[in-house]
């Protein structure tokens, strides 16, 4: 983590650390590090995209750099449109499942994947030295306007096969999805119904799709009778789903149902995840011809796993999945697709949900300031490997310490200034018990860090 840049790009409040002369040295700085070539620029639904927007299109044009402008679009169609376009890289203005304060800067390789920390921390020192590259004036970037909407659907329909229509409801949260996810729905032959999809920059719900937030998409499909209920946060990069009997299912639970399905369409091979997520994958995808890789947490991570590792899918369970056949950019408005194209072959979500083993998963987050973390990590690693009988440590992001009937994850917010604690096991008291003495490593370290 740098000065500017977090676990995904920036993201601050608006006109506090976020402000239209940070967006436009951003992409001066972009526009150094790339010295030629052209960017794909895109922005969610917030109030102030507009303005972020333009301020980094100034940057990047003073550099010499053309730009493609797509306007207000999900995430998953700036990775889409970089691709399309051919240009080197691109740019998304969102702040993702934040409140409608934040937004955030995130920029996107020429493959559909985001920056990863090297090219970020390049970025950082070309900002801090304000070494810009200046072109003359007869040298400066072009701008043009372009729609990839069309294409987005007509590709990923070339990819999803339904048998038959269903009754699908969309819940964009007011995001950038409402521009596309809908679209793609009915083009696949469904029966929409749209929720939550005025794109104003005034967010109606929490922005992450849980079960809390999307009590109103529960509520919708109950009473309309729906197949299932889609939902994504503010940039469409996540996707949260609603089964038939109005039931959210668990992050775990459909990250288990989605790579399992993934297995069937594409075939035996590893699927990527992240150091949070639970047993119930292994399990669930093991007698299936299906290996799970554990990596760092963020779509970065998940992208390079994939890469690294020549998987056929990748995702958090937060929502968030790469589906390498398609894009490397977390997308949720296609894995919206996918999930009807399941339902399609295999049947019921309500039924496929009680197939996935569930465990007892807890969280926790402890106040930690940030300048204490680094000591504190040390501390809760040399007290948590002597409080707990575990048999495994994972140490690629925090510390994990796992035997066969429980985990437990101590990993400092790389957005906040807390300590976050997640565990699971097979009962409640046993999960309970271990989050007592968890939170009680946590504490002693940062009071001693």
């Amino acid at each position: 983590m740098g000065k500017y840049f977090g676990t995904s790009g920036i993201r601050e409040i608006v006109n506090e650390k976020l402000t239209p002369e940070l967006a436009l040295n951003v992409g001066r700085a972009l526009g150094t590090y790339l010295e030629e070539g052209k960017v794909v620029v895109g922005m969610d639904t917030r109030t102030s995209g507009e303005m972020l927007k333009n301020a980094i299109i100034s940057g990047l044009l003073s550099t010499g750099i053309d730009v493609i402008d797509i306007g207000l679009s999900p995430t998953p169609l700036t990775g889409f449109a970089i691709r399309l376009y051919e240009a080197d890289a691109g740019v998304t203005i969102t702040a993702s499942h934040n409140p409608s304060q934040y937004n955030g800067i995130k920029v996107w390789q020429p493959n559909g994947m985001a920056y990863t920390g090297d090219m970020e921390n390049e970025l950082e020192k070309i900002l801090e030295e304000r070494s810009f590259k200046k072109a003359p004036w007869n040298e400066i970037g072009n701008l043009t306007t372009a729609n990839p909407e069309r294409e987005y659907i007509k590709k990923a329909l070339e990819m999803v096969d339904l048998s038959k229509g269903y009754t699908v409801i969309v819940d964009a949260g007011n995001g950038a999805g409402a521009l596309i996810s809908p679209y793609l729905q009915r083009e696949l032959g469904n029966k929409v119904i749209s929720l939550n999809s005025h794109p104003s920059g005034y967010f109606i719900r929490e922005l992450e799709p849980n079960a809390k937030s999307l009590e109103g998409l529960s509520k919708a499909v109950k009473v309309l009778k729906a197949d299932v209920g889609i939902a994504h946060d503010g940039d469409a990069d996540r996707i949260g789903v609603v089964d038939d009997e109005g039931n959210f299912v668990e992050y775990e639970v459909m990250l288990s149902l989605i790579s399992a399905y993934m297995l069937k369409k594409f075939g035996k091979g590893k699927l990527i995840t992240t150091v949070d997520a639970g047993f119930a994958l292994d399990d669930y995808v093991k007698p299936l011809g299906g290996e799970v890789v554990r990596v760092k947490v963020g779509d970065v991570a998940v992208a390079e796993g994939i890469m690294r590792e020549n998987a056929i899918f990748g995702g958090e369970p937060s929502g968030t999945w790469i589906m390498p056949q398609w894009n490397l950019t977390p997308d949720g408005i296609f894995a919206g697709a996918l999930v009807l194209e399941m339902i399609d072959k295999l049947g019921p979500l309500s039924e496929l949900a009680k197939e996935v083993p569930r465990y007892v998963t807890l969280r926790a987050k402890i106040p930690c300031p940030n300048e204490k973390k680094k000591k504190a990590m040390k501390l809760i690693e040399r007290e948590a490997l002597k409080s707990f009988p575990y048999k495994r440590l994972i140490e690629i992001d925090g510390v994990r310490i796992e035997n066969d009937e429980w985990w437990i994850l101590f990993r400092p917010s790389g957005t906040e200034p807390i300590m976050r604690i997640t565990l699971e096991a097979h009962t409640k008291e046993k999960a309970e018990g271990l989050m007592k003495n968890a939170k009680e490593v946590v504490k002693r370290a940062i009071r001693e860090a």
